[in-house]
């Protein structure tokens, strides 16, 4: 278990986090730039002196702030995967597996026995003898893994592991990484700045804004319930923050009203997919509970969606298809009618 209550000020960064993590259990941080992501995983390493709070692993207290204790980082008995895999370039790719094993106290021979183990699960036996140098990436962050896997370390602690990678190289070092994270023991901690890489590794995310965390859960519940509009934007869906009043909500910050199927009271969250909103050049008929004149600010083309970035009484973005948008003459931009099935708006309390 690893139980962390820190805060640290760096520069203009306050962080502050309270956080568990129980065995064989991976946390993703998860948030923009300059959140204060990887100054948190410096700290739990050891590298970045803790303002307030205290870092307990398994019982051990690595760091308190006010007792005035802190374990030096090479007795916190963490691995750590650095983006830039910081492989030792005069070293085999061998030794510097072996290398966790040694500064641990195994034998020469019985570090490279463990190195040659590791080499094999993560399919680079046959480079056993090169230098970083002549790897690609996705090797060497490949030999990052199994170096920080092969001391057999309490905690993992992962920065960015594969953002220096290319799109398939990411695709697959990803899913080797996701498999050795499931039968790592003990708490792991990844941080990332890509959504991809938090749904699929992460078995609970902590959302960093500002150095704040501004929400916490299960990938599903983090997706389905956002709570922030990054995160909004990070799982793309459409969030607004209303006053409740039944199914009536009036969004905060503007005049603009929406109808829910969904009974509540109070300051709310109110989600809604951008395929759930349809465009129209005139007034809609049929019965759509909501319906509102929108700017078209933008276009942005998805895979076969076009997202429409639509201006006005409500800042939210539109789906549709390519054929739409030439239906409707959308790339000219102008005035459209905008519509949204109360069933279609999810509220939920902020």
């Amino acid at each position: 278990m690893l139980d962390v209550d820190v805060r640290v000020r760096r520069g203009s960064l306050d962080l502050r986090l309270d956080v568990e993590v129980a065995a064989g259990q991976t946390l993703v941080v998860l948030g923009p730039n300059g959140a204060g992501k990887t100054t948190l995983l410096e700290a739990l390493a050891g590298l970045v002196p803790l303002t307030e709070g205290r870092v307990v692993l398994d019982g051990v207290v690595l760091e308190d702030a006010t007792a005035g204790r802190r374990v030096p980082p090479e007795s916190r008995g963490a691995g750590v995967v650095f983006q830039r895999q910081l492989l030792f370039p005069h070293l085999s790719v061998v030794d510097n597996v072996a290398f966790g094993p040694r500064s641990r106290g195994a034998s020469r021979e019985e570090a490279r026995e463990n190195a040659h183990r590791w080499l094999v699960r993560v399919g680079l036996l046959d480079h056993d003898h090169a230098r970083p140098s002549t790897l690609s990436g996705g090797q060497a962050q490949r030999v990052a893994i199994a170096r920080a896997l092969a001391g057999a370390p309490s905690l993992l602690l992962l920065d960015e592991p594969l953002a220096s990678l290319d799109v398939d190289t990411r695709q697959q070092v990803r899913s080797e990484l996701r498999h050795h994270l499931a039968a790592f023991d003990g708490p792991a901690v990844v941080v990332t700045h890509d959504p991809l890489e938090a749904l699929t590794l992460g078995d609970v995310l902590v959302i960093v804004e500002d150095g704040v965390v501004t929400q916490q859960g299960t990938p599903a519940e983090v997706a389905q319930r956002p709570r922030s509009p990054w995160v909004a934007r990070l799982v793309g869906v459409n969030l607004v923050r209303a006053t409740a009043n039944g199914t009536e909500l009036l969004v905060q910050g503007g005049s603009a009203r929406l109808t829910s199927a969904t009974v509540a009271e109070g300051d709310v969250f109110a989600v809604f997919h951008p395929r759930a909103i349809a465009l129209h050049r005139r007034v809609p008929e049929g019965s759509p509970r909501n319906v509102w004149e929108a700017e078209v600010a933008d276009l942005d083309i998805e895979g076969q969606r076009v997202r429409v970035h639509l201006g006005g009484a409500l800042d939210v973005v539109a789906e549709v298809t390519p054929g739409a948008v030439a239906e409707l003459d959308l790339g000219s931009g102008g005035r459209v009618h905008a519509s949204l099935k109360a069933v279609d708006v999810d509220v939920y309390p902020a």
